[in-house]
């Protein structure tokens, strides 16, 4: 599996920006990957990082807005019986988004529960431009403040 997720790794660095998209639309999907990772190598390169940053944010945001379409797509028992989500959590999930809507989907970006607020937020059938605009500004915030800390990592050498 490693071999599996390196080879994929250096594909991605291979194609630069278009693979630096390519991985954080996977990243910001369902599936597992880095896509930090692929950014620190193609600024290491020399790549600009701004398009860096205009990659990494719409490739995982468009990747998000996946999660947002399953869950449009998806019925709440689909949940419980591929996923072993209970109603109850289910409830208790949107209960917690109801008073805060589209704008949760700023917090797609944390790990393991951004694909789920994404889900959630397609299953609620919350308001897709106030969604992909929440979401592309939080993962922003998460990009930016990785940039930083690159620039910021690199000036110490």
């Amino acid at each position: 599996m490693q071999e599996i997720i390196d080879t994929l790794t250096q594909f991605c660095i291979d194609w630069g920006y278009w693979g630096l998209f390519l991985s954080a639309f996977v990243a910001g999907s369902i599936l597992p990957f880095s896509s930090e990772a692929v950014m620190v190598v193609l600024i290491h390169m020399g790549l600009d990082p701004l398009l860096c940053l205009l990659a990494a944010v719409t490739g995982n945001t468009a990747g998000g807005m996946t999660c947002y379409w399953i869950g449009h797509l998806g019925k709440r028992e689909w949940f419980n019986r591929y996923l072993g989500i209970s109603q109850k959590q289910l409830d208790r999930a949107e209960r917690f988004l109801a008073g805060k809507g589209a704008w949760s989907a700023f917090f797609a970006f944390l790990p393991y529960i951004g694909e789920a607020i994404a889900i959630l937020l397609g299953l609620m059938r919350s308001n897709v431009w106030i969604t992909t605009l929440a979401m592309f500004l939080g993962k922003a915030v998460r990009y930016i403040i990785l940039l930083y800390a690159i620039e910021g990592v690199v000036a110490l050498f």
